[in-house]
């Protein structure tokens, strides 16, 4: 907050990928700051990315256009971390490996931190579509693995955590009405009470008309790529969603500009020739 603050007063706008995905849910304090600091500077700050971000904000949002009533959105991401060459995200960061009984959404900083920018995601749809939820809950479950993992430079042990099953759920009169869940793996060991949605995005609209849609990026779907190269097309992705934007927020009136007050942000330049 205090590196994008001293931006935002020198007179520069603001796209990340880190957090302010819905500032209304932020904490107070550091709203306050932040708008402070754009009004200082006349420049607006803009979060998104994947999920939390387009694919939990502004896909809702989108099929919300053809509804006539909603009763229930969801959003699924199942992935098995094993191909993800940030070791250092995996284990120190998210706590693979460590003791499933260690798990829970406050056990760490970042834990925490994870999960506070999901919370923001939930009550962001909520608000967006006029939920009036009365609250966001966030749960997870731990599952150990079954045999030891060499995942690049580090050993996964048998018995530690492989598995994490993370629910955050906006509920109005006891009733979930948003729910975001991520059904996270390593070692590839996928547990056989959980929900089996296919690899990548799931979002699942209930409602009048009921409606589901899928998202999964790869370096290609017609020729022939390394892991390494399909790993990085989900990077991608991540970070065009936000430089795709940087000509909207620039537009963007002084303050935070969400993906709910944004236009549809595309890219104008995608199929122009190349030199």
């Amino acid at each position: 907050v205090d590196d994008v603050c001293a931006l935002l007063a020198s007179g520069k706008n603001v796209a990340t990928t880190a957090f302010m995905f819905h500032p209304r849910r932020m904490d107070p304090a550091d709203r306050d700051r932040v708008l402070a600091a754009c009004e200082a500077g006349s420049s607006s700050v803009h979060g998104s990315g994947l999920n939390p971000g387009n694919l939990s904000g502004v896909l809702p949002l989108a099929l919300s256009g053809m509804s006539r009533t909603i009763d229930r959105v969801t959003l699924q991401e199942r992935a098995d971390w094993s191909v993800y060459e940030s070791t250092g995200i995996t284990f120190d960061n998210m706590a693979f490996g460590e003791p499933v009984e260690s798990i829970s959404p406050t056990a760490t900083d970042f834990l925490a931190f994870n999960s506070s920018i999901f919370e923001e995601q939930v009550w962001f749809v909520g608000d967006a579509l006029g939920a009036d939820l009365d609250e966001v809950t966030a749960t997870v479950e731990a599952v150990a693995a079954q045999e030891d993992h060499q995942i690049f430079d580090h050993l996964l042990r048998a018995g530690t955590t492989a598995g994490q099953r993370w629910n955050w759920k906006g509920l109005r009169d006891g009733q979930t009405l948003v729910e975001i869940e991520t059904l996270w793996t390593v070692g590839n060991e996928y547990p056989g009470h959980w929900p089996k949605p296919r690899h990548g995005w799931t979002l699942t609209i209930e409602g009048d008309p009921s409606m589901q849609t899928h998202f999964f990026s790869l370096a290609s779907f017609s020729r022939a790529a390394s892991m390494e190269e399909h790993v990085r097309s989900a990077n991608v992705a991540t970070a065009m969603q936000v430089l795709n934007a940087v000509p909207a927020v620039c537009e963007a009136a002084p303050g935070f500009a969400t993906t709910a007050s944004l236009p549809l942000i595309y890219n104008a330049g995608a199929m122009r020739r190349q030199p």
